[in-house]
């Protein structure tokens, strides 16, 4: 495994990698991270992966300063999977003096998460530009459990014409089914059983999708129950278009996907579950 850390470091290694899978992170790496790298591994000739907690997508008020960064159990990890290159950049690298650019979404990043964190994905949008020109992978792989983010990036690649293919993982999941993600360590132990509430909702609107139910306000209503039982404080309950996002009324046959965003005691916990078309 090849440690980089600048531009210049990169583009002679990636050189001779050929086809090249990419996984971009944020570090505090965890089994969903690693099932990117098992899909990027399956269909590519080699895999990257990259390491940096990106400053421009955290608020003023938000958790940058404290967001996990074990970098040596991150290394290990990515070493154990025999990732051929990680990038490890600096805010400098990635911002150098004078930095000036922004990549705007636009709709689709302005609801939901971007509603409630204004210029979140403009900063997702703008880094994941810049790793993708200058990693230059072929394909890049993203979890299911950013579903908004996932969607932000696949019409950024879209509008910009950037060659590289998106693949988006399934989310994984702890046995009692709360979603994986690098802000659960932050949980306090009452949090943590409490938490899985998210994922009861979740599943009580694609039982009731399944029965039958297509009004978008009952299913909201079915989540909004499972996280009432707990001291859960809501940011949004979401039954959106698969691709754009939009809210809806009613679930049309074609499906629709379930997110939401809930806060226990600090912590910011986001999930969502995709309503399949009907057979």
């Amino acid at each position: 495994m090849k440690i980089v850390r600048t531009v210049a470091e990169v583009r002679v290694a990636r050189a001779s990698l050929g086809r090249l899978g990419f996984v971009p992170t944020m570090g505090a790496l965890h089994d969903g991270h690693m099932s990117l790298i098992t899909a990027a591994r399956a269909e590519c000739d080699a895999v990257a992966a990259s390491i940096f907690v990106n400053p421009t997508q955290f608020g003023p008020s938000e958790d940058l300063s404290r967001y996990p960064r074990p970098i040596e159990a991150d290394l290990a990890r990515l070493d154990d999977a025999a990732v051929e290159l990680v990038f490890l950049p600096s805010p400098e690298v990635i911002y150098p003096a004078g930095f000036d650019t922004r990549i705007e979404v636009g709709a689709i990043a302005n609801r939901l998460e971007g509603a409630v964190r204004p210029g979140h994905f403009s900063g997702v949008a703008t880094v994941v530009a810049k790793l993708f020109n200058i990693v230059t992978p072929d394909v890049a792989w993203f979890g299911q459990k950013d579903v908004q983010q996932t969607r932000v990036i696949r019409q950024m690649v879209r509008d910009l014409d950037l060659p590289v293919a998106i693949r988006i993982g399934p989310t994984l999941r702890e046995v009692d089914g709360l979603a994986m993600s690098s802000r659960n360590v932050y949980l306090s132990s009452d949090d943590r059983a409490q938490a899985v509430a998210l994922y009861r909702g979740l599943s009580a609107a694609q039982a009731a999708w399944q029965a039958g139910e297509t009004s978008a306000a009952v299913l909201r209503s079915l989540v909004a129950t499972e996280i009432a039982k707990t001291d859960g404080a809501i940011d949004y309950i979401s039954i959106a278009d698969t691709d754009t996002l939009e809210e809806l009324e009613t679930v049309p046959e074609e499906g629709a996907v379930v997110s939401l965003a809930v806060r226990y005691g600090t912590t910011r916990l986001i999930d969502n579950l995709i309503l399949p078309p009907r057979p």
